[in-house]
């Protein structure tokens, strides 16, 4: 294992950026790095719940963590991720922040889904630029950006979160074919449900969701391997099971299946 950790930070770098990393899936590609021996900046809305986190990263595995309470709905936030990790190292950024809403498009708040597209998009697309500069100056590194199984199809009562995953997928798969040759990897992951807070905040239920650690373990692995990754069976399944069925098709079959997710039609 130390071997492969070595490996790792030999190949990246020896610091780490994550956003959304005080639950869920950030936080377990955090935790996923530092158990690789990467030092982390961790970012998040919560300051309290990433200071807990760095604590004990740092005392489980010896990495030095960096705290930002950030708020990625805003232009100011993004600025202030890019100043924090300027005078580090950062060979790796994991875009993991991000929300989504479900019911009917219309019966939504619009002030909620102009800062679902912000964070998801926005701030992300500003992130990827930003970040992306110093990756390619040090001529080698890597790019993690969490798309979705709801990103390859329209999705009835998830109709914008599925278009701003679809956002996700596209530009990750640009990016990869652009940046490959300049030596950065890029990486979309593509989970389908998870156990973590963003089925609370959609108001979605989940009857089966995947544990955000085998998200995290398995999109590093797939890291410089290919260019998306469906991490744990689920996802798979999701996928492709899908895979074969017009795109129409498609649409109608996750509009079932999230009429029986969504808590509110």
């Amino acid at each position: 294992m130390m071997g492969n950790a070595s490996a790792f930070v030999e190949k990246y770098g020896p610091w780490a950026l994550v956003t959304g990393a005080s639950d869920g899936i950030g936080r377990a590609f955090a935790v996923e790095l530092a158990r690789r021996g990467v030092h982390v900046i961790l970012v998040a809305r919560r300051q309290l719940e990433l200071e807990q986190l760095a604590t004990s990263l740092t005392q489980a595995y010896g990495v030095e963590c960096q705290v930002l309470a950030a708020n990625l709905s805003y232009a100011e936030g993004v600025q202030q991720v890019l100043e924090c990790s300027a005078d580090r190292d950062v060979g790796l950024v994991v875009c993991a922040a991000g929300f989504g809403t479900s019911g009917p498009f219309l019966q939504n708040d619009l002030p909620t889904e102009l800062d679902m597209l912000q964070v998801n998009c926005g701030a992300l697309a500003a992130l990827s630029w930003g970040m992306g500069q110093r990756l390619v100056q040090r001529g080698r590194g890597g790019l993690v950006l969490l798309s979705s199984v709801v990103a390859f199809q329209g999705v009835p009562r998830s109709a914008h979160y599925a278009a701003s995953k679809a956002y996700v997928q596209t530009l990750a798969e640009g990016l990869r074919e652009e940046w490959s040759r300049l030596g950065v990897q890029v990486l979309s992951v593509a989970p389908g449900p998870v156990h973590s807070g963003f089925a609370a905040r959609s108001q979605l239920t989940m009857a089966r969701a995947e544990d955000p650690e085998v998200v995290a373990r398995a999109s590093l692995d797939a890291l410089g391997r290919t260019g998306t990754v469906r991490p744990g069976f689920l996802a798979k399944l999701l996928g492709y099971s899908l895979a074969l069925t017009p795109r129409w098709g498609r649409v109608k079959i996750m509009g079932k299946v999230m009429v029986g997710m969504a808590r509110r039609t």
